[in-house]
């Protein structure tokens, strides 16, 4: 039986309306697939403070998460993803890459021009429909 993981995403808007996406280093699962900075709850974490310290570990800034924008189940090869996507906001530091390959702030409307891991796909067309009726 495959292991089930939760999981959870930073959706990062800037004033400009751009959003943050990561890349996934070489040497992680999913290489070289872009992704919403985040990972793994850990026990006795709820969600949003999950994000508020991955986003610390990943990105070493700090950030306030609003509200969920996506609830997903991804069936990977090796694993159950279960990925809760929020919207959020840095509140202090300038994002750094500190475990990803690249970082890259791109429109909202480019999202999909970028090679996203499966899991993050669904909030990558939400954010794209929400665009649409803005």
């Amino acid at each position: 039986m495959k292991k089930s993981v939760r999981v959870v995403g930073a959706v990062i808007e800037n004033e400009q309306h751009q959003i943050l996406c990561a890349l996934r280093s070489p040497i992680m699962t999913l290489p070289n697939l872009w992704e919403f900075p985040g990972g793994k709850i850990e026990k006795d974490e709820t969600p949003e403070q999950s994000l508020q310290r991955e986003i610390m570990e990943e990105l070493a800034c700090t950030v306030e998460v609003g509200e969920k924008i996506e609830e997903v189940t991804h069936e990977y090869e090796a694993v159950i993803v279960n990925l809760l996507t929020y919207k959020c906001r840095i509140i202090d530091g300038m994002p750094t890459a500190e475990e990803h390959a690249e970082l890259r702030w791109v429109p909202r409307n480019e999202l999909d021009t970028l090679a996203w891991a499966p899991a993050d796909i669904p909030t990558i067309d939400k954010l794209l429909a929400d665009q649409i009726h803005k």
